[in-house]
């Protein structure tokens, strides 16, 4: 999801722009019927969600399916939807049990049993898809049921593990209606989520309506919604323009983004801290040109990020030096400290001592995209300016494009990320841990050690020093580069209520507060 935050409460607030009183009304009863169309450059990768690991992919997942435990707009402690209630047993942090609830149905009608539960997880883990979710749950031994009641044990303590249920990885599908050993690819969904998917066509349209039998945490599952997909920035903006939307988010042009009038009325305008960010990832297997840690530590020490900000995204991110974004537990800057300036000279004495011949040759690749393409073309003509390195560039289509990398196909790529849950461990385990979901091959007997001490403690205030060691390690070992961080926007019609909280930064896409004034 990437793109797979202890993002503090504050960090999660909607700044309300000033002059739009409408959004505090409710919708009248005689009010407009039709569906809210919602327009995005996210793609679905998969339905199934022991598929995919990916934004686009979990904003749907959070709709039509549902999870043991979920969290509220805002919240940094998940609570029970799916469950009844849920909580460690026996004080070590390695047994969880949630009891399920005794009313829930999936859409076509049939009951959801703790069996349900167990076959979802099992189905997950065993499928293991290269971007699926299983690398959350690296520590899950087992799922056990004895009535309602479900029983995770798990290998090592992992305090983060509630918040891992409340994502689109904790999924209920019935085990009757998804295959045990192979992903579900008929464009349909059983699911129990506050939506029921009427109709969906890859890559265009998602039909979703209220489902009538959803119990949970949700009170109000809201109107009918239909999201529109989009292939590029300019054709979402293109489509808003001449009215095909009533809300867009993720993404309009940068351009656009920037130029956004708060005060303007004919549309409401959200703009939210995030911590979405996008890092310069690398492939480290042997063979790889860059498996080499003194070249990727030259390739960071060449990194200019103010053009990124300035020019091409036009100050709707801000640079980050640091794998774990501003605004959570731990956070530091160890690219910042290391490397606190461009400099063509160290990165030639590191290119020397790495004994490789300049030019190095490398391939880099990235999702075909508009602003990716010139994000990929500044960074290309900075890895080139001194002779260095020698570029290939690479568009290639997004689920082509993870297949890819994942395989090893590139020396390196650029990914986005949102975290799944609000704690700093959203970016570690997933991202440089072993098995991780970048599959750039990097493994590290210190990294692993760090992020189970991370995992140590329900109290998150304690795992600070922890996740700066991380950083830090991080910064020396260079598996990645960090680009960016990014703030979060939201753009409606302005006879559309709720827009304001259907993005809250935890990877929750909350269609249901969408209606009409």
């Amino acid at each position: 999801m990437r793109s797979i935050r202890l993002r503090i409460l504050a960090i999660f607030a909607v700044l309300v722009i000033a002059g739009v009183v409408a959004w505090q009304l409710l919708p009248s009863d005689e009010g407009n019927s039709d569906p809210v169309t919602v327009g995005t450059t996210d793609e679905v990768t998969s339905l199934d969600p022991a598929g995919a690991y990916d934004a686009g992919s979990w904003a749907m997942y959070s709709n039509i399916y549902q999870s043991l435990m979920t969290f509220k707009s805002g919240a940094i402690v998940p609570e029970p939807d799916a469950a009844e209630s849920c909580g460690f047993i026996g004080g070590k942090l390695q047994t969880y049990q949630c009891k399920l609830r005794d009313d829930l149905t999936f859409s076509d009608g049939k009951d959801i049993t703790a069996e349900d539960v167990k076959y979802s997880f099992d189905r997950m883990m065993g499928i293991a898809t290269d971007v699926g979710p299983s690398v959350l749950f690296p520590s899950l031994k087992n799922v056990v049921t004895e009535g309602r009641t479900i029983t995770f044990n798990l290998s090592s303590r992992d305090a983060t593990f509630p918040q891992k249920l409340a994502t689109g990885a904790g999924s209920i599908v019935e085990k009757d209606a998804y295959a045990e050993h192979k992903l579900r690819n008929d464009g349909h969904v059983t699911g129990s989520g506050p939506y029921v998917l009427k109709s969906y066509e890859a890559g265009v349209s998602a039909v979703l309506v209220p489902n009538t039998k959803y119990k949970g945490a949700l009170k109000n599952t809201g109107g009918p919604v239909t999201v529109r997909y989009y292939k590029q920035s300019d054709d979402l903006l293109a489509a808003w323009k001449s009215g095909q939307v009533d809300v867009t988010h993720r993404q309009l042009p940068s351009s656009t983004l920037a130029e956004l009038d708060p005060g303007a009325v004919d549309q409401h305008v959200t703009e939210a801290d995030s911590a979405e960010i996008r890092n310069l990832v690398f492939n480290v297997r042997d063979g790889s040109p860059l498996a080499d840690r003194k070249v990727r530590q030259a390739i960071a020490a060449l990194i200019d990020r103010a053009p990124l900000v300035t020019d091409i995204y036009k100050g709707t991110v801000e640079p980050l030096y640091s794998l774990i974004p501003q605004g959570y537990i731990g956070h530091s800057t160890p690219f910042f400290d290391a490397y606190p300036s461009p400099s063509a000279k160290r990165a030639k004495e590191l290119m020397q001592e790495a004994g490789v011949q300049l030019p190095l040759p490398v391939t880099f690749a990235y999702r075909d995209d508009d602003e990716y393409k010139k994000e990929t073309a500044e960074i290309s003509r900075q890895l080139e300016a001194d002779g260095l390195f020698k570029v290939t560039v690479k568009a290639v289509e997004w689920q082509t494009f993870q297949k890819e990398y994942a395989a090893g196909k590139y020396d390196m790529y650029t990914v986005g990320w949102l975290p799944d849950y609000p704690d700093p461990d959203t970016f570690s385990q997933p991202l440089v841990g072993r098995e991780n979901s970048l599959h750039n091959g990097y493994t590290s007997k210190k990294m692993d050690q760090l992020i189970s001490a991370t995992l140590e403690f329900s109290d998150r205030s304690r795992t600070s020093a922890d996740f700066k060691e991380l950083q830090k390690l991080v910064g020396e070992d260079v598996p990645l580069v960090p680009l960016w961080q990014k703030k979060d926007y939201v753009v409606a019609k302005p006879d559309v209520s709720g827009s304001q909280y259907l993005s809250d930064g935890t990877g929750i896409w909350r269609l249901w507060e969408l209606g009409w004034i």
